[in-house]
């Protein structure tokens, strides 16, 4: 397999790393802007495997050039360029997944999907953690229950030691992070898809010893377009964040002072955007190059089986790599980019077309492709 990684930041390189342990990958092309300065867990398989190429995703023919070479394309690029680097791969031929999380611009990957389906190819966005990896769980649990009547998704990437007054490090972007605290969030109340204001409506949720009790509360993306595909079906699905006790109350209030606004103020005769003054300011206190991460995930599908309750639980705690300096946070995303992405270039993903994980991610092989990375999510 010839694999194209679109993207050479975190959750780019992990997808990378991934790649390499498997001897079927003849060749990984890890393609950005930027790429003189490889991460360490890399460094030693640059050469014929690893092939550092330079390529800027606004160069559509750069695209198309390095498109061609591969049986699969990986993105990790921000978001936004997500629908243009579909549509490429849809022309091209060649299969394609990303790191996902606009719900808006999943839609619009949709209207690729005859193009796709005339190419023989797949699309997959939403692939990472969340949306993607609780996405496959939630429908997994769905698929066993005759019928749902709830599903409820809590995943947070931490600091497994926590500093007041946040209580977090950045495991991510920063600016991701702000858009899903102030971006209304998308749930199904009644069967009918629904917005509900951001870090709302907390709940506790307990995890054994030494993860302990969290909090979980609304933010945007992460049920992806699963809203829309159970509308009238399933009366109640919700995707909430996990943090330590205390974040969301200390972030609404930040929020609901403008501290995190998008419109320039005045400040002293100059104009300035309140949300990049707070990231200039809380960014490199959040920034801890030695904190070790965890994620913590729950999946829960409440329904009937043979005409009993059954609920399906879904549980992982996965911790930073020590021995390979690789976070939670990249093994949950990026793994699961590159799982996703093998799976589409071994023919394991059908039927060609655009669809979403949960709509074509075999998920007994994912969980056990997971679980080979030392990722085991317990199902009870």
């Amino acid at each position: 397999m010839r694999m194209l990684v679109l993207g050479a930041g975190l959750q780019g390189s992990a997808c990378a790393y991934d790649l390499l342990q498997n001897p079927e990958v003849k060749e990984v092309r890890l393609a950005d802007l930027r790429i003189d300065h490889l991460a360490p867990f890399l460094a030693s398989y640059s050469g014929k495997r690893l092939i550092p190429t330079h390529v800027d995703v606004r160069d559509r023919d750069a695209v198309r050039a390095v498109m061609r070479e591969s049986d699969a394309v990986m993105s990790a690029i921000p978001y936004y360029f997500n629908y243009d680097l579909a549509a490429i791969a849809a022309e091209v031929g060649v299969h394609f997944c990303d790191l996902g999380g606009n719900t808006e611009i999943v839609f619009k990957q949709k209207e690729l999907d005859a193009q796709a389906k005339k190419k023989n190819v797949t699309i997959v966005p939403d692939c990472g953690l969340a949306p993607g990896m609780v996405n496959i769980l939630a429908q997994y649990g769905i698929d066993q229950l005759d019928e749902t009547k709830a599903v409820r998704i809590y995943v947070g990437g931490l600091p497994q030691n926590p500093e007041p007054p946040l209580n977090y490090q950045i495991v991510y972007s920063i600016e991701g992070v702000l858009d899903y605290y102030t971006t209304l969030s998308w749930v199904v109340r009644d069967g009918k898809p629904t917005q509900v204001k951001a870090l709302s409506e907390r709940v506790p949720v307990k995890f054994p010893a030494p993860v302990g009790e969290l909090e979980a509360f609304h933010t945007a993306g992460g049920l992806s377009t699963m809203a829309w595909r159970y509308e009238g079906k399933i009366p109640t699905m919700e995707y909430k964040t996990l943090r330590y006790p205390g974040h969301a109350a200390i972030m609404e209030s930040i929020r609901e002072l403008g501290l995190l606004e998008l419109e320039p103020v005045d400040v002293k005769g100059m104009k300035v955007v309140p949300r990049d003054a707070f990231i200039a300011a809380v960014g490199p206190r959040l920034t801890k190059p030695e904190g070790k991460d965890l994620v913590a995930l729950r999946v829960t599908v409440e329904g009937k089986k043979a005409g009993k309750p059954k609920t399906i639980a879904f549980d992982l705690v996965d911790r930073y790599d020590e021995k390979h300096g690789i976070s939670a946070m990249m093994r949950t995303t990026g793994y699961s980019l590159s799982i996703t992405g093998q799976m589409q270039a071994r023919g394991e993903v059908t039927p060609a077309g655009v669809h979403t994980p949960d709509e074509c991610i075999p998920a007994r092989k994912y969980i056990d492709e997971l679980k080979k990375r030392g990722i085991d999510i317990r199902e009870s």
